[in-house]
């Protein structure tokens, strides 16, 4: 993979007050594979406090490790812009404090948060087992020696080969998918096991449901409680790299693998697949999100570096479906998709490029006004902002639910000088997102302010 171009940083940060309402950037000694928002903490007239949450993947010789950390997101149209131009590139954030580190027993490599309590998280590595965190009541590792390794408060059994990367949890009960090298998609329920977690810290936690079992950790440490899978879903021919719940549901899912299928499911009506694209991509496919506001519509994001758009009404049982549309607008393999939590056409994809592209499928088609550019651009359809503060390549982000536009996004910078990782927090400005007649009539009331500050005096 090439390196980011040192111009195109450069050009950035000069953009970064006219781009931007807000950012903040951190500096990671190690990089990160996953980044979620937690939930909110308090709420003030000018600022935000909420939970983030990231992983640490390290050399082997420091623990890999879960950080708990407190953010402080600026509210819209507070933040000045020198405030957010001038920051230390490898320095860490003054609005970012980490809080708690859980010692996690291999990489981190996808964190999901539980929808019914967003403290609780699971956690894939490299191994067959799928992780369950109380976020809340695991210890803080004040220490990195391996004697403190954290014991997770549930330990998701089932898988053949190591699951790595395919995670999810269904919005509707707590349920949670995983896909793995086994060339399954498993499912699991958590939903017996959750008030106790809430309730009681790990040393106390007890099985309540059947297919269950306590088993004892070396040292004398907390028990761990095992759940086992509730089914074995089989139709992928090679990895599954992905997996995601139907916002609606508990029981249909789609999946996405080094085959180049996606496929759905329906737990209810048994272990195959109901419908398939045999091939949905060119190449492997690294990741997938279901829109909430229309269900109908599933992005996919590949090796082949494009974002397709398939529509799940014609999917058929077997064969090809055609994608509604096709995105091309990253020169490398594309790892992560995710629809907008505000507006229904809007999504974005990050990629090995080092950029994070956010889009809107409405404004395919529509020509982009060029006459006051001096020089010629060409844009990819539906591709209206490009976040280019990474310089290495962008493995995961996640739109805030609790403050729609603002974005969490994490690099693994190993091909900079600084090395390590870096954790971004940003808000394009809303004239970007905005409905163009409201800005307009905005700029239009502003106007005459505008010309009388530039005005020179008599």
């Amino acid at each position: 993979m090439k390196k980011v171009p040192e111009d195109r940083y450069a050009q950035w940060k000069l953009l970064v007050p006219a781009l931007y309402d807000w950012l903040t950037n951190h500096h990671l000694m190690w990089p990160s594979l996953s980044c979620r928002w937690g939930p909110q903490l308090e709420a003030g007239s000018s600022k935000t406090r909420q939970l983030l949450f990231y992983s640490e993947r390290t050399d082997g010789e420091c623990p890999n490790t879960i950080v708990v950390a407190q953010c402080d997101i600026m509210k819209p149209r507070t933040a000045a812009a020198e405030q957010i131009s001038q920051f230390k590139e490898g320095g860490k954030s003054p609005h970012l404090k980490k809080l708690k580190t859980i010692i996690h027993p291999g990489e981190v490599n996808r964190i999901r948060e539980i929808p019914q309590n967003s403290n609780i998280l699971a956690t894939h590595t490299d191994s067959p087992k799928v992780l369950i965190w109380n976020t809340k009541t695991q210890p803080n590792r004040a220490t990195t020696s391996a004697a403190s390794e954290s014991k997770p408060d549930l330990v998701l059994i089932g898988h053949t080969d190591n699951a790595e990367f395919a995670l999810n949890v269904s919005r509707t009960a707590p349920y949670v998918i995983s896909g793995g090298r086994d060339k399954c998609v498993l499912l699991w329920s958590i939903e017996d096991h959750i008030t106790t977690m809430q309730e009681q810290t790990p040393k106390s936690i007890t099985p309540t449901a059947a297919g269950s079992k306590q088993s004892g950790t070396a040292g004398g440490a907390a028990d761990t409680t095992n759940v086992y899978t509730r089914g074995i879903f089989k139709g992928h021919t090679d990895t599954v790299e992905d997996v995601q719940f139907r916002p609606s549901s508990m029981n249909e899912f789609c999946s996405v693998g080094d085959d180049s299928c996606l496929l759905l499911w329906d737990a209810r009506t048994g272990y195959q697949p109901i419908s398939k694209v045999v091939k949905a991509h060119n190449a492997d496919l690294h990741c997938v999100d279901w829109n909430a506001h229309d269900e109908n519509l599933i992005l996919t994001g590949s090796a082949d570096n494009s974002v397709r758009l398939f529509d799940h009404r014609k999917i058929l049982a077997r064969g090809q479906a055609i994608p509604v549309e096709q995105f091309e607008g990253h020169s490398a393999a594309v790892l992560c998709v995710q629809w907008c939590p505000d507006r229904a056409s809007v999504f974005g994809s990050c990629a090995e490029d080092g950029l994070l592209n956010v889009w809107d499928y409405e404004k395919v088609g529509k020509a982009l006004d060029t006459t006051n550019l001096k020089q010629p651009v060409k844009v990819p359809p539906g591709l209206f902002f490009q976040h280019t503060g990474h310089r290495d390549k962008v493995v995961d982000f996640h739109w805030d639910s609790r403050d729609p536009w603002t974005i969490v996004s994490v690099s693994e910078d190993a091909n900079t000088p600084g090395g390590g990782g870096t954790l971004q927090i940003w808000r394009m400005i809303d004239f970007i997102y905005r409905p163009e007649d409201e800005v307009l009539a905005e700029l239009d009331e502003v106007r005459p302010q505008l010309v009388s500050q530039n005005t020179p005096a008599s």
